[in-house]
């Protein structure tokens, strides 16, 4: 192959540069841009090019057309057509100055020539420019349609040929004459109706009336058409407009319910439609009627003949609706079945749309609209005639749907605003209306439009139905009427929604029942309480410190009857609902859970008061830790005592004492459930398992639903009832394994806390009330627990062999743990001793000046205390004796002691160590309900399981730090051990 050279004087500088000319747009430019136009921009001799989308100059003698997108010639000038991609304009010629019709013609005129350069003939003539051959005539000629017989003819609207005239105007002639009316068209005799017709549409929400272009045009010539010649369009374009007004009308009204309501009234002699009465021949069915109570009557009077079914081979949960549908004009469209979005404004997916008729599945679906998109969608509304499809083969079945319209005015009253005895059934409704609001014109911006913000089709169960049965389903559509404003700006809020309902009479009577007998227990219960305190405090008065510690002790037992009752009536909704298999329960609806709410709002309240109230009396116990160890004769010490040495027996060691203090601060919180584990527990179960579906407001089981599925909304009953009965369960199962294994076969500190009480030569006294409480005998069975590990271990070894005494208070006893009930006598000197710490610890002005030593007074006072106590237990004060027996089987069951102390103490033989009552330990059930009724009040308030779980938590370690805190001061207090050696 021979190689080319460049030619001379084309270098390779010469060739970059030319590259670079073609690809410099390349360099600088990365994104392509257009200017913007718009059609209206145009100038009168250009028009808006769809292809390059920019305005584009027309040819010689040409204009722009009305719609801006072509061009057309001139005033006198013809089209003549070139090829098919243009178009020139010819001038015509002086002898035919006027164009032809079709723009391709010159022609002469008969008469004079119209603005626009066409000849122009007389009214009632029409204007003939071709023989019937189709050739131009040199003159056109103006044809005199013939109105009279046997012609009976009138120019056709485009005025070209002469057609026959509507049947209305053929008497001798096709003239309207007087007295007759002319109106849409039609030529109606004189006085069928008034021809004062109101075309105002009312916007009742605004206050004012448009009046509507459309009505305008059309009210009277329909409602006269449908009352003189019955035309059925005519009839349903009349019940269109009525719809249009709400089917609000007033009793001497001309507007568009007024009049249908004065044709219906005429045609009462008729024959009905399909054997309704409310359904007059040629009419629209609008109403269902106006005498007072028939709502009641249509909607709770006869079943469905269907039944419904969750389960089994008989399953049947499928709603099937029908609509009618009609366009503005009366004409009839389509049988339409009802699903996906033909009533349902808001876009989704078409899963989540068809899970709207899935009976017993609460749907609701909700969106914001721009009003400049309903504009464009909705330019004529369609009306709908809603059916349920019954089924039935080749003998199938419709029922009509009643229809509650809210913004229906009946005499301007808003009447179905109010109770059902008032309401006014309907049954056509459209969905949007930016028609009815336009005023001048209708292709002009609408004043207003009216949109159906919230359809809801409400199901209703039959009472004690054992085959899901309904009564007829009622849809209720609420409008709005927005005004218009800025329609790139303006949004309307829609919702769609299936509502389930039952009559909760029977079960709010059972409920109220049941609060009300448990409420009176109640109050037997906590004057029992009541009067149990009073005898433990050793106050015989009735005053108003009594009357509030029963209303204390009465919030906490109605607190567990609300709690009771609440629980067991969610669980009965969870069980009978979820398990069901013909329908025969449905949940309450939202707004009839207000109550059960409440009711769990009560509980919550009053068993805080309850946890307070408790707490309270915990850290305020009165604790005393008597110490017997006694000073052996062995070990001694110097003292200098006047100058002269003397020998003491050495001190007792004090670290017992403080290791028992410290147990004790050590287990003030201590409880038979972990927390933690409790918290992660239920949130695992709910949101990780996916127990917390169950609660969703329909009737599947399931515990995973797909994404691509629709979610209902959730029940507040059964959420309520799931998170409490899981948290009680789980809680259960904590104290059932911690009593019966860990207590067993781990430790139990409880019991733990006695042997060491004996093991270190403590007793406990602990002294809930003002004459009773509890005492741990732990007086040592060997006499002294001071000594080093081998004697303590001999000790123990002695005692594990059965080589010394019992541990119990009294002689060959192993009960260490009493409830004792004070004398007043007792509690007096007990208080006498205390008094100087007490008046230490108030206002400075109430304290000993004698003693300028605080810890040389609590020295002393505890000394005395220590030594009053013991001599107490060991009978050294007659005066204040005590008794040791076994309390009564009823005594243990009901909390109160029969027998009073007068004379003499009572140390009551207690097996199931209740001084635990003034622990957390003890008060398991109370902090258990308390803890679960604050997991559901958050959980109920945010819809947000894995919340309440963490506030809970934070709830928990906030009141565990407080009880700490307060019991540890209260234990320094009381027992006057140092606060400095509790750890």
């Amino acid at each position: 192959m021979a190689t080319e050279t460049l030619p001379s004087g084309f270098s390779i500088q010469n060739v970059l540069t030319f590259f670079l000319l073609i690809n410099i747009d390349l360099l600088h430019c990365q994104q392509f841009t257009i200017p913007f136009k718009a059609p209206t921009e145009c100038g009168v001799e250009e028009f808006f090019d769809i292809s390059s989308l920019s305005c584009v100059k027309c040819g010689p003698n040409q204009l722009r057309s009305t719609t801006g997108l072509t061009c057309v010639c001139k005033t006198g000038y013809r089209s003549v057509t070139t090829d098919k991609a243009s178009n020139t304009c010819q001038q015509c010629p002086t002898d035919k100055p006027a164009v032809t019709k079709d723009g391709f013609g010159c022609i002469r005129c008969p008469g004079s020539l119209s603005d626009d350069g066409m000849c122009l003939c007389p009214p009632a003539n029409v204007l003939v420019e071709r023989d019937v051959s189709g050739n131009l005539l040199d003159e056109a000629k103006c044809e005199t349609c013939s109105r009279n017989i046997p012609a009976f003819s009138v120019p056709s609207s485009s005025g070209d040929r002469c057609e026959r005239c509507q049947a209305s105007f053929i008497n001798t002639s096709c003239v309207c004459n007087t007295p007759n009316v002319l109106a849409g068209g039609l030529c109606f005799p004189p006085g069928i109706l008034p021809t004062n017709a109101n075309p105002s549409v009312n916007y009742g929400q605004l206050k004012f009336s448009v009046q509507s272009a459309w009505f305008v045009k059309n009210l009277y010539s329909s409602a006269a058409a449908c009352l003189v010649f019955s035309n059925l369009t005519a009839c349903q374009a009349l019940g269109n407009m009525c719809v249009m007004n709400m089917h609000s009308f007033s009793g001497t009204s001309n507007d568009a319910c007024g009049l249908f309501n004065t044709i219906f009234r005429s045609k009462a002699v008729m024959s009905s439609t399909q054997d309704i009465s409310y359904w007059r021949a040629n009419l629209p069915w609008l109403y269902y009627g106006d005498e007072p109570g028939l709502a009641g009557r249509v909607l709770q009077t006869d079943p469905v003949p269907v039944g419904f079914s969750f389960r089994g081979k008989n399953k049947n949960t499928e709603i099937k609706l029908l609509a009618a549908v009609y366009n503005i004009r009366g004409e009839f469209l389509k049988w339409e079945q009802i699903g996906g979005g033909n009533l349902q404004l808001c876009p989704d997916t078409a899963a989540k749309q068809a899970a709207a008729y899935s009976f017993g599945t609460a749907y609701q679906q909700s969106c914001d609209l721009s009003v400049a998109e309903l504009l464009q969608a909705h330019s004529e509304p369609l009306f709908y005639d809603v059916f349920m499809d019954l089924g039935g083969g080749e003998n199938r079945k419709l029922l009509p749907l009643p229809t509650l319209v809210y913004n229906q005015q009946y005499n301007g009253r808003f009447i179905n605003q109010e109770s059902m005895k008032n309401w006014y059934l309907s049954r056509r409704m459209f969905l949007v209306d930016t028609l009815g609001g336009r005023e001048k014109s209708m292709s002009s911006l609408p004043k207003v439009i009216r949109v159906a913000t919230s359809v809801k089709i409400r199901f209703q169960l039959v009472p004690r139905t054992q085959e899901g049965q309904i009564f007829p389903p009622l849809m209720i559509v609420t409008y709005t009427d927005v005004l218009i404003t800025d329609i790139n700006t303006q949004t309307v809020s829609t919702m769609f929604a299936m509502e389930y309902e039952m009559d909760q009479g029977e079960a709010r009577i059972k409920t109220d029942t049941a609060l009300g007998v448990m409420g009176g227990l109640a109050v037997l219960y906590s004057l029992l309480k009541t009067v149990s305190w009073k005898r433990r405090i050793g106050s015989p008065l009735i005053d108003a410190g009594t009357m509030f510690k029963f209303l204390l002790f009465y919030s906490g037992d109605l607190a567990n009857v609300f709690f009771v009752v609440t629980v067991g009536t969610g669980l009965y909704w969870l069980i009978f609902y979820k398990a069901q298999q013909f329908v025969s329960v449905l949940l309450p609806l939202p707004a009839q859970e207000e109550q059960f709410v409440t009711y769990i709002g009560c509980a919550f309240t009053l068993k805080a008061i309850q946890f307070l109230h408790k707490l309270i009396l915990q850290v305020s116990v009165d604790i005393f830790l008597i110490d017997w160890e006694r000073p052996r004769n062995k070990a001694s010490r110097t003292v200098q005592a006047a100058g002269e040495p003397k020998r003491d027996p050495a001190p007792v060691s004090i670290w017992r004492t403080y290791f028992v203090a410290n147990e004790w601060n050590e287990i003030q919180t201590f409880r038979k459930i972990s927390p933690t584990f409790q918290i992660m527990a239920v949130l695992f179960i709910l949101e990780v398992v996916g127990f917390s579906n169950l609660a969703l407001r329909d009737p599947w089981s399931t515990l995973q639903r797909s994404s691509q599925a629709y979610t209902p909304s959730y029940s507040l009953i059964l959420r309520y009832s799931l998170a409490a009965t899981l948290w009680l369960c789980i809680g259960l199962l904590q104290v059932i394994f911690f009593t019966v294994f860990y207590e067993h076969f781990v430790e139990d500190k409880i019991r733990q806390f006695v042997d060491l009480c004996s093991i270190s030569n403590i007793s406990v006294l602990l002294l809930s009330h003002r004459c009773f409480g509890y005492y741990i005998h732990g007086r040592s069975v060997h006499g002294h627990a001071d000594t080093n590990m081998e004697e303590m271990n001999n000790n123990l070894k002695r005692e594990a062999e059965s080589l010394c005494g019992q541990r119990g208070l009294l002689p060959n006893t192993d009960i260490q743990t009493f409830q004792v009930s004070l004398t007043t006598h007792l509690r007096s000197q007990y208080e006498r001793i205390r008094e100087p710490l007490s008046r230490r610890n108030g206002p400075s002005r109430l304290m000993d000046t004698s003693t300028n030593n605080p810890f040389e007074q609590n020295f002393r006072a505890y000394h005395t205390m220590n030594h009053f106590l013991g001599s107490i237990v060991d009978h050294a004060h007659p005066d204040m004796d005590y008794i040791v027996k076994d309390k009564l089987m009823f005594e243990r069951v009901i909390g109160m002691e029969f027998l009073e102390p007068n004379e003499k103490s009572i140390f009551y033989n207690d097996d199931a160590h209740s001084f635990s009552d003034v622990l957390f330990y003890g008060n398991e059930a109370t902090l258990l309900i308390f803890d679960t009724l604050f997991f559901c009040v958050v959980d109920l308030g945010s819809q947000s399981f894995v919340l309440a779980a963490v506030l809970t938590y934070v709830q928990q370690m906030i009141f565990r730090l407080i009880r700490n805190f307060l019991g540890r001061k209260n234990l320094v207090n009381k027992t006057l051990v140092d606060e400095r050696f509790l750890i």
